[in-house]
């Protein structure tokens, strides 16, 4: 049955005519998503309910991750996020053929993959405007705002066709794309096909003029014998290529690739008498261009390379991708760098790249120059953008099946320039078992390795918020590194004191409710009040207090996800003590921080702590997926802790993030065979709560 709906309730559009008012009172759409459809239906004239029904769940895709909607599946895809269950199939779903042809001759949509009209957004010219009086009048709207809807006739047969312009002497401009049972809205499908296109172009491109000589002393200079075999591929395909691909988990040693790659190519320019690259280091976020950038510098002192080679890349700076792409707020093409203004740069490396969105692809790859380096880095397995598109997933497609070869997997000029690294470094035996067995998807193999490596992995099987007295471990290492934290944090040892906060962390699936971090974040700071004399009687800026950014702070160097801690200063007054920042930073100047003893997962993707404990919440949770987990047991370092039920780990190594996309097929496959691909390899749709 379907929930009694609650008119107070701000989810509700309660204006919405049949059967957008049946769908939204189920929670499949948001308010959002019928008032939309209703305003392109109320500017275009059209009326059947169908269609406006399409146009609400093509809306609806992309606010979930989704580029298009398929039409022929969604009935048995489709789950809410409800409290109680509901019953999806008892709502009025059109047959997907009846729907396609009405689809077909609305004014609304274009069909096919011919590209024969205006684009409405993203990167490509916008459709001209409706003249003053060309627009056809609206239909009147009955009370309540929306248009009138009309059945189809008996037989399921489409209506008259309709002119297919929205404006007489208009240019086209139909807001939805129809190619198949897949409906796009127009932006997503452009986008798509641009990424694609643009991708498969740089894949082409092999880098002219290189010293293959020099290439290879390069390669057993900086790759040595014992280094992993994978590593010198990807520093010789980023050599030989324009567009190449590092992929791996966790301390697989991407970054230390990258500062490798880089030196192979400045030695090229100097052998050749070219002028020095120019590169840009880039990430989604601050915090993660801090740490490319500091990586890379990193790796650039212990290299084996000629003094100005290493001056190069210590002077290498990070960024994030709209930084570097020249973010114009307000502006109708957003950023300053285009298809038109191409970026200056010779190199462009971009890390953490699971989290860019398809839009943010589209932009990268148009304003990269033709005969420029792109070389993407990141993890498959980890956390998708919170926008549409799971792009480096797409990308690194079969290649991401660990029984292919490193590259060249089935063949193609994208499959040649991706390389797979799958040799961790970073964290031991145990560790890399739970996390090998959660990415494979294998819910029994992860349950054993919970239990096989007690000294390095605790499994705690219960629901955190039902029984937290069971958590006596945790509470232990909490108050442990809280203490450790404050003893230097009072001696003023600002490192010291950066070193303890990352010994230690909690890692929530939510950021609120009791399984979230807010609430933990309290329950810990409780416990150490409890453990330390006058710990509850210092004030908001307590010595010891571990910080986080929740927004990037460009004066002050600090981005959005980068902990600190307040510590004493020599004057007495407390300051904030940050990475990369060798001077205490006032108090008074923060603005956007939070206390940290407790952290999301996603807040935690790029993190790493001597241990991790992994709170889960019940198998029901909307958010509970394969990544989530995969993300949160690849923070550990050297301890990993899970707090959670049998049912939540295996409900969640069996949910991958599935996102239907289509930038795979588009890669890898025929042209209009796209998909629901999970982010991180195989053909397979989810039913995760939420995510239809």
């Amino acid at each position: 049955m379907i929930e009694t709906v609650d008119t107070m309730d701000s989810r509700r559009a309660l204006s919405a005519p049949e059967p957008l008012r049946a769908f939204n009172d189920a929670g499949v759409l948001a308010a959002a998503d019928v008032h939309v459809a209703l305003r392109l239906a109320a500017l275009s004239g059209e009326k059947d309910p169908a269609v406006l029904l399409a146009t609400a769940l093509a809306v609806r895709g992309p606010r979930l991750g989704h580029v298009y909607v398929d039409l022929a599946t969604i009935a048995e895809q489709a789950t809410v996020d409800a409290d109680e269950p509901v019953e999806l199939s008892a709502l009025p779903w059109p047959a997907a053929r009846d729907w396609t042809r009405a689809l077909s001759r609305s004014v609304l949509v274009a069909t096919g993959e011919d590209d024969d009209e205006p684009a409405l957004g993203g990167g490509a010219p916008p459709a001209q405007p409706l003249p003053p009086g060309g627009a056809p009048p609206a239909q009147p709207l009955p009370p309540g705002g929306a248009p009138s809807a009309q059945p189809l006739p008996p037989g399921g047969a489409p209506p008259p066709a309709r002119p297919r312009t929205l404006g007489q002497g208009s240019a086209p401009a139909r807001p939805l794309r129809l190619t198949g049972t897949r409906l796009y809205l127009d932006r997503y499908w452009r986008e798509e096909r641009q990424v694609a296109a643009d991708l498969r172009a740089f894949g082409e491109r092999a880098a002219l003029g290189i010293d293959e000589a020099l290439l290879a002393e390069g390669l057993r200079r900086l790759f040595p014998r014992d280094a992993d075999d994978r590593q010198r591929l990807a520093g010789a395909t980023a050599t030989r290529r324009r567009l190449t691909v590092v992929a791996g988990g966790p301390g697989t040693g991407k970054t230390t690739a990258v500062a490798r790659i880089l030196a192979l190519l400045f030695e090229q320019a100097r052998a050749a008498n070219d002028p020095q690259p120019l590169v840009a280091l880039a990430a989604p976020t601050g915090k993660a261009a801090a740490r490319l950038e500091e990586a890379v510098r990193a790796e650039a002192r212990s290299l084996d390379v000629a003094p100005p080679i290493r001056e190069q890349l210590l002077e290498l700076g990070g960024s994030t991708l709209h930084r570097l792409l020249g973010w114009k707020p307000g502006s109708h093409s957003r950023f300053r760098h285009d298809r038109s203004n191409h970026l200056p740069h010779d190199v462009v490396v971009v890390d953490e790249t699971s989290m860019v969105s398809l839009s943010l692809m589209a932009r990268l790859v148009e304003a990269v120059r033709p005969g420029a380096r792109l070389v993407l880095v990141g993890d498959p397995g980890q956390l998708t953008s919170i926008e549409a598109g799971a792009v480096l997933g797409d990308i690194v497609g079969p290649a991401a099946d660990r029984s292919r070869p490193a590259s060249g997997v089935v063949g193609g000029h994208i499959g040649d320039g991706i390389v797979v690294l799958d040799r961790a470094h970073r964290f031991g035996s145990g560790i890399a078992a739970v996390a090998d067995a959660v990415r494979g998807g294998d819910a029994v193999a992860t349950l054993e390795a919970l239990r096989d490596y007690p000294g390095e992995v605790a499994w705690i099987p219960v629901d955190v918020a039902v029984a937290p007295d069971a958590l006596s471990e945790v509470r232990d290492q909490a108050v442990a590194a809280g203490k450790a934290v404050a003893t230097a944090a009072a001696a003023g040892d600002s490192a010291k004191a950066l070193q303890a906060i990352g010994a230690f962390r909690v890692l929530c699936a939510h950021r609120r409710g009791d399984h979230g971090a807010q609430a933990w974040r309290e329950r810990v700071e409780s416990w150490l009040a409890a453990a330390i004399d006058g710990f509850a009687n210092q004030g908001e800026w307590y010595v010891g207090r571990p910080l986080l950014m929740t927004e990037n702070d460009y004066g002050l160097r600090l981005y959005n996800g980068d902990t600190g801690v307040v510590v004493a200063g020599d004057d007495g007054r407390p300051g904030a003590a940050f990475e990369r920042h060798e001077q205490l930073i006032g108090t008074a100047r923060l603005e956007a921080v939070e206390t940290v003893y407790a952290m999301t997962i996603h807040k935690a993707q790029g993190s790493q702590f001597d241990t991790a404990v992994v709170l889960l919440p019940p198998e029901t949770s909307p958010i509970l997926t394969r990544e989530l987990l995969y993300t949160a047991v690849t923070r550990a370092r050297t301890r990993l802790i899970v707090a959670g039920t049998e049912d939540a780990i295996r409900a969640a190594v069996a949910r991958p993030v599935a996102r239907a996309s289509g930038l795979r097929a588009r890669l890898w496959e025929e042209p209009g065979a796209s998909r629901v691909h999970p982010a991180g390899g195989s053909v397979r749709s989810s039913r995760m709560p939420g995510r239809g």
